[in-house]
């Protein structure tokens, strides 16, 4: 029996860093991965997603460039070539992990982990079963998209996964949910050329933004991209064959070549036995775990999309790095919860912090301040005046709060969140000198306004918030 100090179960954005961490600590590493090196955010989420909306992006700006002189009449796409594009973005990004753990001394092991004892595991190896000993170990084994009981499988339906492995675009593309999954690819298809009707159970789409940014969203997935989107509606059938799908619901009928179900993920913890070591699942099926990402099984700890925290990939990275620590005694902070987000629409959106809706339902004193990329220089210049950006701030100016919607608004997020951590002041902020003409001075016009001395708006006949 082989024994390692650290053993990572899955090779995903939490995982293999948190197995590079666990070496450079000096440990034996050992990760092990069934499928896919990078999982579900490399192979099958958000990097093959952005190599197609970066072809999206790039096709529709070239069919509405008329305002900047580009005319691309007869403009076509080769749905083909984009995805060879995005395997071969994938496939290089992949060999890239595994060269990182490799470079750093990780064992690696392909074949599906599932625990034996405490501090001992089995694997299922293509060459046959190992069993691997180990003073700590690491789930980092994701999740997967969750298909409601009423979706039939036929060739017609797909979740997100299948719809990134199809080689040709659907005319007429249906998309059930409304949430950050649902909208990025609704958006993307509807760039690329398909007709996209979008239909969601709750009263609108991507609840979890504040109904300022939401609506700016929406009205440009309507207006701009012509998608059609339904909200407040029960999905109550589903017909589906080769030829097609038809959907019921809210008392209408919704016909397309393909229906793509976007209504959530689930953790991944079937095959782990999790059992066989008193490791028992929420009710959700979630390993739940500390601040530092340690479970209620002394040496085995859950991070990323399997421990029930934000599903994103890089909270599961910032989680990987903090469990090795802990596990081989390094006692670093508790895991951030500062936590951005962001959404590849069209247009983009990003938030973090405290948002607008929260802070008022939870009757907390807030200031909130708005500049438009309509009174930015480069956004005017570059034909992207659509959007805002907001800062909510305590009543002393102390700033907790960031939300963007807008072109490279998943950019300009990262200094809002590095304000909010370093404690700024919308003052402290607003005196940075920010290089003009850019789209990052928002946040200093922003600070001004929040101030309330803007420069490049007419002032508020009432303070800011």
């Amino acid at each position: 029996m082989d024994e390692y100090d650290v053993v990572v179960i899955g090779a995903g954005p939490g995982g293999y860093p948190a197995a590079i961490r666990a070496a450079q600590r000096g440990a034996r590493t050992v990760i092990i991965e069934r499928e896919a090196w990078g999982g579900t955010c490399l192979n099958w989420g958000c990097i093959p997603t952005k190599a197609m909306i970066a072809a999206g992006e790039t096709a529709w700006a070239a069919r509405h460039g008329a305002a900047l002189g580009i005319r691309a009449e007869g403009l076509t796409v080769d749905y083909a070539a984009l995805c060879r594009h995005k395997d071969a973005t994938v496939n290089r990004l992949g060999a890239g992990v595994r060269s990182l753990l490799k470079a750093n001394g990780v064992e690696q092991i392909v074949g599906e982990a599932s625990f034996v004892s405490h501090g001992r595991l089995q694997v299922q190896a293509p060459g046959g079963s190992r069993w691997l000993a180990a003073r700590k170990v690491i789930v980092a084994t994701g999740s997967e998209s969750a298909m409601p009981s009423l979706i039939p499988s036929a060739p017609s339906v797909v979740e997100s996964r299948g719809f990134l492995a199809r080689t040709a675009l659907p005319p007429r593309l249906l998309v059930l949910g409304g949430g950050y999954i649902g909208c990025e690819l609704a958006g993307l298809a509807a760039m690329l050329g398909s007709e996209v009707t979008l239909v969601e159970l709750l009263d609108d789409i991507l609840l979890l933004l504040d109904p300022d940014v939401r609506t700016e969203v929406r009205r440009s997935m309507e207006r701009h991209l012509n998608i059609r989107v339904v909200t407040g509606c029960r999905a109550e059938r589903v017909d589906a064959g080769e030829a097609g799908v038809r959907l019921a619901a809210g008392g209408e009928s919704f016909e397309a070549d393909l229906l793509l179900v976007a209504t959530g993920r689930r953790p991944v913890t079937r095959g782990l036995a999790a059992e066989r070591i008193g490791l028992a699942p929420d009710e959700k099926g979630f390993l739940r775990v500390d601040g530092r990402n340690r479970t209620a099984v002394p040496g085995v700890y859950a991070i990323g999309d399997v421990n029930g925290g934000p599903q994103l990939a890089h909270a599961a990275t910032s989680q990987g790095l903090i469990a090795a620590d802990d596990a081989l005694g390094h006692r670093t902070p508790p895991n951030e919860t500062l936590v951005p987000g962001v959404i590849f629409t069209h247009p983009e959106v990003a938030l973090v912090g405290v948002t607008e809706t929260s802070a008022r339902e939870q009757g907390r004193s807030i200031r909130v301040a708005r500049f438009p990329y309509a009174a930015l220089g480069r956004a005017v210049a570059g034909g992207v005046a659509e959007g805002f950006v907001k800062w909510i701030a305590d009543p002393d100016g102390r700033l907790v709060g960031a939300a963007a919607v807008g072109a490279r608004a998943t950019d300009l997020i990262s200094e809002a969140a590095l304000a909010i951590r370093a404690e700024l002041t919308a003052d402290e902020v607003g005196r940075t000198i920010h290089p003009h003409p850019t789209f990052g001075e928002i946040w200093m016009e922003a600070a001004h306004v929040l101030a309330g001395h803007p420069v490049h708006v007419p002032p508020s006949r009432k303070s800011a918030g």
